[in-house]
C-alpha cells in the first residue's frame, strides 16, 4: 500500500498539492451588475462538455447538412463510388460551411465573443447572445410547416414571433427542412445525368449489346458533361446561393 501511495506521489505531484492547498470545485459568485459568474474549473469542465456536442452542433446547426448531401448524391449520379473520396467531400463541404456561416459567426464574434472576452458579459449571457445569431439563421431556413409540425407534437405553448421558438422544437425542424431541400437539389442534379443513361441504354439494346454494362459506357459522358458546363462551379454557387449568399 505504501508503495502504491509513493507511486502515485511520484507521478502526480501536482494532485496531491492541489489536494494539499484545496482548489475549489464550485465556485459561484455574484458580479457587479447583477449577474452569476462561476469558478474557472467549472468554466473549464463546461467547455469541455460542449466540445464533445461541436460536431453534432456542426451538422445539426449550420449548413453542412444541405451541403454534404447534395454532394453525397451527385457522386450516386455520376456513377462514381469512392471518387471524390468521402475525406474530400467532407473537407469540401466543411470549408464551405465556414464560407457560408461566416456572417453568423462574425456577429457570434461581436455581439458574445469579444464582451466575454472583455469582461462586459457574464457567462450566461454570452451563451445567449451567441445563440441569437444562430436562431436567426435557421429561422431563416426552416419551413413553417415543419415548425409547426414539431410545435403541435411537443405541445409547446403558443409562439407570438419566430423569436421565441426554443432550440428544442427549432433544431429538429431546421434539420427536417434541410433534407428536404437538399433532396429536392439532389433531385435536379439526377436529372441530365439520368437522360443519360437512359439514351446509353436504348443504343446499346437497339446495338443488340444487351450484354454490355450501360453504366461503363455512360460514365464518361456524364463525366465530360460535368466538365464542360464546370459543373462544381455551378453546385458550389447554387448551394451558396440557396442560403441566401
Amino acid at each position: 500500500m505504501r508503495l502504491v501511495l509513493l507511486i502515485v506521489i511520484a507521478l502526480f505531484p501536482g494532485v496531491v498539492l492541489a489536494a494539499d492547498v484545496g482548489i475549489p470545485a464550485f465556485n459561484v459568485t455574484t458580479t457587479a451588475a447583477g449577474g452569476t459568474s462561476y469558478s474557472v474549473t467549472i468554466q473549464v469542465l463546461a467547455l469541455m462538455t460542449m466540445l464533445t456536442f461541436l460536431p453534432a452542433m456542426l451538422m445539426m446547426m449550420t449548413s453542412f447538412t444541405r451541403i454534404i448531401i447534395v454532394f453525397a448524391i451527385l457522386r450516386q449520379a455520376l456513377g462514381l463510388q469512392q471518387t471524390p473520396s468521402n475525406q474530400v467531400m467532407v473537407g469540401l463541404a466543411l470549408f464551405l460551411t465556414f464560407f457560408i456561416m461566416t456572417p453568423v459567426i462574425e456577429e457570434v464574434n461581436q455581439a458574445a465573443v469579444q464582451p466575454y472576452l472583455n469582461e462586459e458579459l457574464d457567462t450566461l449571457g454570452a451563451l445567449k447572445a451567441a445563440g441569437e445569431p444562430f436562431h436567426r439563421f435557421m429561422i431563416h431556413q426552416t419551413r413553417e410547416n415543419d415548425l409547426n409540425l414539431f410545435l403541435r407534437i411537443s405541445k409547446s405553448a403558443p409562439v407570438e414571433s419566430a423569436e421565441q421558438v426554443p432550440f428544442t422544437v427549432l433544431v429538429p425542424a431546421f434539420v427536417t427542412s434541410e433534407l428536404k431541400t437538399a433532396f429536392q437539389i439532389g433531385f435536379m442534379l439526377f436529372i441530365p445525368f439520368l437522360v443519360i443513361d437512359l439514351v446509353v441504354a436504348s443504343v446499346l439494346m437497339a446495338m443488340g449489346m444487351m450484354m454490355l454494362s450501360p453504366v461503363i459506357i455512360s460514365l464518361p459522358f456524364k463525366i465530360m458533361l460535368f466538365v464542360l458546363v464546370d459543373g462544381w462551379a455551378m453546385i458550389i454557387g447554387t448551394l451558396a446561393a440557396s442560403f441566401g449568399i
